[in-house]
């Protein structure tokens, strides 16, 4: 006979055991999951999986995940025994998974995930923890941080121990200066300065009169690289860059666009292999490759020459830029 659990459970075991960074949404590390519903939790022994059905919501270490229905799949601990069969007539609400380890979280509809500072959603999410890689798919995809906005149209993964975001199918972030990068494929690479996760009791005590050493909510999700492949464009407030691929850095704020540029203002248009962009700026720049020259095309009817041909500027001692 499967049992069948109260409105909510303590699954008191460990995930995965593993580094536990200080990522926005990591739940690859030790500790237990908090599981709640509001039409009811199921334990099947057989299938080792609980299912929590109606406004399901799982939280572990300062991450929630909210779905229509939540699965946890759950195994033996390495080394260990499958946990006991629970006697007939055992309390509802007692942990069914002593002894065991969840290695999948499944979370379907209306998908949302959330720590103090940064939110994911979807319309399906599934968290691999051997993998430590959470896959989201459906609609309205997106990855939200502080200072930046991730979104895609096929599937979306955050890799939390590789501080990683990979964006699949109409791929675009928006920078907190309201610029956007879109490509076919994203590839994001969050700062990796953000210290060990520590639980509230073991974090040490702050000095008297000084900041407390507890790490900051969210630290680490801010980006560090953003790689883009396959229709990349960039637009700024007076120009659209396109290309085959290109990496930026949100901390500088810097673009760099390689393969069949092509840099458009106004009516104004220069082609070349490479092109530098200052997205804080608005600037561009086309440089030539060697032995090939850049090449625009002009309007002086549009009123923006000077500023198209400043863009293409080519670098100190490469050929100048040639109208046709």
């Amino acid at each position: 006979m499967m049992p069948r659990l109260g409105l909510a459970a303590f699954l008191a075991l460990p995930l995965l055991a593993g580094p536990a960074l200080s990522q926005p949404i990591d739940l690859s590390g030790g500790g237990p999951v908090e599981v709640t519903a509001t039409e009811g939790i199921e334990w099947r022994q057989n299938e080792q999986v609980v299912v929590a059905r109606g406004n399901a919501r799982a939280v572990r270490d300062g991450v929630t995940i909210e779905a229509t229905r939540l699965i946890a799949r759950y195994r033996p601990r390495a080394g260990g025994q499958p946990a006991p069969a629970q006697p007939a007539g055992q309390a509802e609400g007692a942990s069914p998974l002593s002894g065991g380890e969840i290695w999948r979280l499944e979370a379907e509809g209306n998908v949302r995930i959330s720590t103090e500072t940064d939110k994911a959603q979807g319309d399906r999410a599934v968290y691999d923890m051997d993998q430590a890689v959470m896959v989201l798919t459906g609609r309205d995809l997106r990855l939200a941080t502080p200072n930046d906005t991730i979104t895609a149209r096929d599937s979306l993964e955050y890799w939390s121990q590789r501080r990683m975001a990979v964006a699949r199918g109409a791929a675009k972030v928006v920078t907190g200066e309201n610029r956007q990068i879109t490509a076919d494929t994203l590839v994001g690479y969050f700062l990796e300065q953000a210290p060990p996760v520590q639980t509230a009791a073991a974090r040490p005590a702050p000095a008297r009169g000084g900041p407390a050493p507890a790490r900051v909510p969210g630290e680490g999700s801010k980006l560090d690289r953003v790689e883009v492949f396959g229709n990349v464009e960039i637009r700024t407030e007076a120009e659209v860059v396109r290309g085959d691929r290109a990496v930026y850095s949100p901390v500088s704020g810097m673009a760099r666009i390689l393969g069949n540029v092509r840099i458009t203002r106004g009516q104004n248009q220069l082609q070349g292999q490479e092109a530098i962009v200052n997205l804080r700026s608005g600037v561009s720049r086309l440089v030539s490759a060697p032995g090939q020259r850049v090449q625009g095309l002009v309007l002086p009817s549009s009123g923006q020459e000077g500023a198209a041909a400043g863009a293409g500027a080519a670098r100190p001692g490469q050929p100048q830029g040639r109208a046709r």
